[in-house]
């Protein structure tokens, strides 16, 4: 994998709906806010399936109800397109809109 440059970062991340870019420029992060502490379980276990299928892993903090999930890719140090794709599907097994 090769880490994306600072244009192809800025332009991923405009269509990434909920996620931001962190100061230093080497992971992307969102909170997504459920109903309970369940539902936080519930979306963290679909998502680390997800995960374990492309042997590709966020870094998972859950506070009660909001689950916030960093992506990075950590032996190539910064970001690249598996990041962004699982950014994508994160979306999409949380339902939010615009990723």
């Amino acid at each position: 994998m090769t880490v994306l440059s600072d244009d192809e970062i800025t332009s991923r991340i405009q269509h990434l709906a909920g996620w931001s870019l962190s100061a230093d420029k080497t992971s992307i992060l969102t909170s997504i806010e459920l109903v309970d502490f369940v539902a936080a379980l519930d979306l963290v276990n679909v998502v680390g399936r997800e995960a374990e299928q492309r042997q590709h892993h966020p870094d998972i903090d859950i506070r009660w109800n909001t689950v916030t999930l960093t992506l990075s890719t950590h032996s190539e140090g910064g970001l690249t397109a598996a990041d962004f794709d699982l950014a994508r599907r994160i979306n999409d097994i949380a339902g939010l809109d615009g990723s």
